[in-house]
């Protein structure tokens, strides 16, 4: 059980200005494991009066001096990374071993790329007479939320800090615990007060009081599509910068000539990772028609592979959904689609046998989905495959692009040269080719109404960065 009762702000841990909380849920055991306090309106208030009296002379650092306490805050990360896995196992439900690698070990290196981008990035660049200066955008929020915790804060907070910004950061009620733990690490780096400020409080009171709190000069947020546009919404009351990086509905494209194999076993697992709560999941799979049966066989196959369990059991694949909501949404998705004509190869609404506690849902693969499905068009979520068929490759592109969302896609075939062609046609952010593995250093944001801004590496330091000319008389 671990209780925290205050909030970072100014550099010290403070007492919030209400005694309400949050309850931190094992989605596993259904049992509290955590507490943290409520913040109110108020404390943003001051957490953002921190933030802005220290920008005057954070945004003025040098690069180098910046590295140094990014450094300090990467080492940080890594002699806790054992207890930052375990306790995002706890509080969101990924299986531990995939937590060491995604939720503990992605945050560090990505951290840690910045610290080498900022020894090689120009912050200034001669143009003619003018010289083009790239400036701290000035004071960001970033509002992150449950699925990726500390992941989406230090995709937000480091490239802020390397751009010389100072933060205000707002992780979600329902998995804030390992925030505390990169405030802690932060406040041990030595982080000038005010740089770095931390509110755990909810969307709907402080993370709206953010995005239009007139003396933030930027939004950066990871979340729904439906909080997304409220953020735009409230944010353009006062012009400020908005980046927001929203849902996903994104398409495995297997052509004719693939290892259908390879793709189908693939795609199944960049579907149920971390049990499908994943914006950019695969969570389409489109087969041509006559390969439907085979592609179906192999996809209840490898989802039978992934029987739901204890996440802290070091052989579970798939972990719970983390809360009763997003179960009882994900069933209701797998009913919409079994009323609507799609075929139920395996899994449905039904809880796992032999796991009457816990939030979990049995992976589900569903077969002959059409476009038109409520199945194909929206986000769900959870561990739930759509297989669809196509007729040729430009029927595979127009189904690929078929929805309103645009954040990620994979193209498979054994001829590399088609399936970049193809990879080049389809309107998403990132596109695997083959199994290609993620980048940290690549540019991560999506197309249409997956958001707009990018994330990772000199793109994502980009985002917090604002550019101003100086000219000369010639």
């Amino acid at each position: 059980m671990r209780v925290h009762d205050r909030l970072y702000i100014d550099g010290s841990w403070v007492t919030p200005g209400a005694t309400q909380v949050f309850n931190v849920m094992n989605p596993a055991t259904e049992t509290v494991i955590g507490r943290v306090p409520a913040a109110t309106v108020a404390d943003a208030d001051k957490a953002v009066a921190a933030a802005a009296a220290a920008f005057c002379s954070w945004g003025r650092t040098s690069a180098a001096e910046r590295a140094g306490y990014l450094s300090k805050i990467h080492q940080g990360l890594l002699l806790r990374s054992e207890e930052i896995a375990r306790i995002i196992s706890s509080e969101t439900g990924m299986p531990l071993k995939l937590s060491r690698r995604i939720q503990a070990g992605l945050p560090a290196t990505v951290l840690d790329s910045y610290v080498t981008l900022l020894g090689t990035y120009d912050f200034e660049e001669r143009i003619g007479n003018s010289l083009v200066l790239r400036d701290p955008v000035g004071v960001a929020a970033c509002i992150t939320p449950w699925n990726y915790p500390l992941h989406q804060a230090v995709a937000k907070v480091a490239p802020a800090l390397a751009a010389g910004c100072t933060v205000v950061l707002k992780p979600s009620e329902v998995a804030p615990l390992s925030a505390i733990i990169l405030a802690e690490v932060v406040h041990e780096a030595g982080l000038p007060p005010g740089v770095f400020n931390l509110l755990t409080g909810s969307g709907t009171e402080v993370g709206e009081h953010l995005a239009r709190h007139a003396a933030l000069d930027l939004i950066s947020f990871t979340g729904s599509l439906r909080a997304g546009r409220r953020v735009a919404e409230l944010a353009a009351g006062t012009v400020k910068r908005v980046t927001l990086e929203l849902g996903g509905k994104s398409a495995a494209v297997v052509l004719d000539d693939a290892d259908l194999q390879a793709a189908v076993k693939t795609t199944v697992g960049a579907c149920f990772i971390n049990s499908g709560q994943t914006c950019n999941a695969l969570t389409r799979l489109l087969v041509p028609e006559q390969s439907y049966d085979q592609a179906a066989n192999l996809a209840v196959a490898a989802a039978c592979a992934y029987t739901p369990g204890d996440p802290l059991d070091e052989q579970t694949r798939l972990g719970p959904l983390v809360s009763s909501h997003q179960r009882e949404r994900v069933r209701n998705y797998i009913l919409q689609g079994v009323a609507e004509g799609a075929e139920l190869l395996t899994g449905g609404a039904q809880a796992p046998e032999g796991l009457a506690t816990g939030f979990f849902v049995r992976p589900t693969v569903f077969g002959r989905v059409t476009p038109n499905m409520t199945i194909a068009q929206e986000e769900i979520f959870g561990p739930v495959l759509s297989i669809m068929t196509y007729q040729d490759e430009e029927d595979a592109i127009r189904i690929a692009n078929s929805t309103s969302y645009g954040l990620a896609a994979a193209v498979w075939s054994n001829d590399p040269e088609r399936a970049e062609r193809v990879a080049r046609r389809l309107r998403a952010g990132q596109v695997d080719l083959n199994g290609g593995t993620f980048n940290p250093l690549a540019p991560f944001g999506g197309f249409k109404q997956s958001g707009y801004g990018r994330e990772l590496g000199a793109y994502g330091l980009e985002g917090f960065l604002e550019l101003k000319s100086l000219q000369f008389k010639s």
